[in-house]
């Protein structure tokens, strides 16, 4: 009989989930492209400070074991620290226990109470389950990643130590291994906020209560996560994307594609290396200037022609020969001005094909202008009031490299 309802309730489970597949596609309205297709990664690989989370819950757990037909409803508290590695894999370490009950016919140490009415002996005892979790997101596996979806669907397999102690000063242990699967619903709160509610089953052998066969406890506990470090995933910039080689028709798309930025690299290259040439005078006039007097910048800045310097694709840090041109600029121009002279700084930036998207192109250049601005701060020593930053994305700019820069205007 109580095998029959196990059954019926890993049914019941099954059920639920299923119902619960078309609320998962009614969250994605906002997670599609212009055709309509789920949008899916590639990822960039996360910082080791990234996407850390923990848990902490309580709800109930059952003991059944075979032989036994009546168990008790016991309080369960979960702990649980862990990281998603990816948007759809992840692992966690997490602590389970309190307390739980079993009927039985004979007396033990965990109890030598007869209820009369029952004709049963009340079984009572601690433990404690330290295991280790292997997580999968189903929802961003088939669904792609969305940073807002409110609810996210995460079975997962556990296995570790389980130990059993006796309550009330009663001198009884067994350890032993367990492991079992679990079904994790993440309800989004807030950024870093959520409201978790795990479904576990957990295995285990009936020595851990003096039995025999098999003993399994499943538990249902409700509680908050707080999500550590950086809590998203950003998809990675690529020139051509996936690229699936199906007909003849893709593969010529294809060497066209190639054709054209085999083009565009040779002008970029004839680009930098004028860039080059005209570091290289710069880097003369830094040094010439060192030994020459102080720099009077009076009535200079008025009708002056915008500096910048300049980055490298995808990088949010200066090379040696562009911050040469910051040292000039800070040393020469921007600290011997007029210290009421409001200096604007401009971070462009370009999104299209080739150079990424308008969400990483602005997530870039807000962190390049955050760089110079602490150069300009801490190195330098201008204050933070001189200086306005704002940042520029430009789609489809006719001269990408021209546009990762930042202006300084008086």
């Amino acid at each position: 009989m109580k095998r029959l309802n196990l059954i019926l309730g890993a049914a019941a489970l099954v059920a639920v989930s299923m119902t619960a597949s078309p609320a998962l596609n009614a969250q994605e309205n906002g997670n599609r492209d212009e055709n309509g297709k789920i949008v899916r990664g590639p990822y960039e690989t996360n910082r080791f400070g990234d996407n850390w989370f923990i848990g902490v819950g309580g709800g109930v757990n059952i003991l059944w074991n075979e032989g036994y037909d009546n168990v008790k409803i016991g309080p369960s508290i979960d702990a649980n620290f862990g990281k998603w590695f990816t948007p759809s894999v992840g692992m966690r370490v997490g602590y389970q226990g309190f307390s739980t009950q079993i009927w039985s016919e004979t007396p033990s140490l965990l109890g030598t109470t007869l209820d009369t009415e029952k004709d049963m002996y009340l079984q009572k005892m601690g433990y404690m389950y330290i295991h280790g979790d292997f997580l999968w997101n189903i929802s961003n596996a088939l669904s792609g990643y969305k940073e807002t979806r409110f609810w996210n669907f995460v079975p997962y397999l556990h296995a570790g130590f389980f130990r059993t102690y006796g309550l009330d000063d009663v001198k009884f242990y067994d350890n032993e291994f367990a492991m079992g699967a679990g079904l994790l619903h993440n309800l989004r709160l807030a950024d870093r906020l959520d409201l978790i509610i795990d479904m576990r089953a957990t295995v285990v052998n009936g020595r851990i209560h003096g039995a025999d066969g098999v003993a399994v406890l499943p538990t249902v506990t409700a509680g908050l996560a707080v999500d550590l470090g950086w809590p998203n995933f950003m998809r990675t910039s690529t020139v051509v994307g996936a690229v699936e080689l199906a007909n003849l028709e893709k593969t010529a798309v294809l060497e066209t594609a190639i054709v054209a930025l085999e083009a565009a690299n040779a002008s970029l290259a004839a680009d930098n290396e004028k860039l080059t040439k005209k570091n290289s005078q710069l880097s003369k006039q830094v040094k010439n200037l060192a030994n020459k007097p102080e720099f009077d910048a009076t009535g200079f800045f008025e009708g002056m022609t915008p500096a910048a310097v300049y980055f490298d694709i995808g990088k949010a840090t200066l090379d040696e020969k562009q911050m040469a041109q910051l040292d000039f600029l800070a040393r020469n121009l921007i600290t011997t001005a007029d210290k009421d002279t409001q200096i604007m700084l401009t971070v462009m930036g370009s999104a299209d094909g080739n150079t990424g998207s308008m969400k990483r192109n602005q997530h870039l250049s807000e962190a390049r202008g955050k760089y110079i601005f602490d150069i300009l701060t801490t190195k330098y020593g201008i204050s933070p009031e001189r200086l306005l930053v704002k940042t520029e994305v430009i789609k489809n700019a006719a001269k990408p490299e021209l546009s990762r820069a930042v202006i300084f205007t008086f």
